[in-house]
């Protein structure tokens, strides 16, 4: 059996899905491409969110898994990411979560196609039939200039560090743009939520 090609995104991509928790850094994100489903309602509590999560992890492993079978190729599978929104965005920095819009993604490596996307999907639905499969899609994102940091602690505390991420930016000369995207590094059923790490990045027009 050939040696299995390992892949290391994550180290390849340190400086986006391991910042400091104390230097805020502006960054350039390339073009990338996402497994992605979008939905609306709270998190903590929406059927829909735990339903597209599931989908969006099915599908990842069985990517992965179908390429190191057939092609040699591996890799870790990377971390659940969200963009966040409202309709009317002073529900969203209030806190009304039921008004909440996200879009979901897990990123994916080079090896990916379309074909190795349509092929998982067919999978996960036979074995779990998620209803976010139906939505679910591959797609390219580039996100581009961004300020971000990483912040230490539960999910529900997250609003000083996002602050202090849109005082540096403001500071630095630079205007807001662009949805608000969260990088969450870990599992949450696993790590104590004083522990979780979560990538807090804001997009940025460039300087005039």
């Amino acid at each position: 059996m050939p040696e299995i090609i390992k892949l290391d995104v994550r180290k390849q991509l340190k400086h986006l899905y391991a910042p400091s928790a104390t230097a805020i850094a502006i960054v350039d994100v390339p073009p990338m491409r996402f497994l992605m489903v979008d939905g609306a309602g709270n998190p903590n509590t929406s059927p829909a969110f735990q339903d597209a999560t599931q989908a969006l992890y099915g599908v990842a492993y069985a990517i992965k898994f179908a390429i190191k079978r057939q092609e040699g190729i591996d890799w870790t599978v990377l971390p659940l990411e969200g963009l966040w929104w409202a309709e009317d965005m002073s529900a969203y920095t209030g806190g009304a979560k039921d008004d909440w819009l996200w879009r979901l993604m897990i990123m994916q490596p080079e090896p990916v196609t379309e074909a190795h996307v349509s092929h998982a999907v067919e999978e996960v639905r036979r074995k779990k039939g998620f209803a976010a499969l139906e939505n679910l899609r591959f797609e390219t994102y580039h996100e581009g200039l961004a300020a971000q940091v990483m912040h230490i602690g539960p999910y529900d505390s997250e609003a000083p560090t996002v602050a202090r991420l849109h005082a540096f930016i403001r500071d630095q000369g630079y205007a807001l743009r662009g949805l608000h995207h969260e990088i969450y590094i870990g599992d949450p059923r696993r790590t104590a939520p004083d522990k979780l790490r979560t990538v807090l990045r804001q997009p940025i027009a460039p300087k005039a």
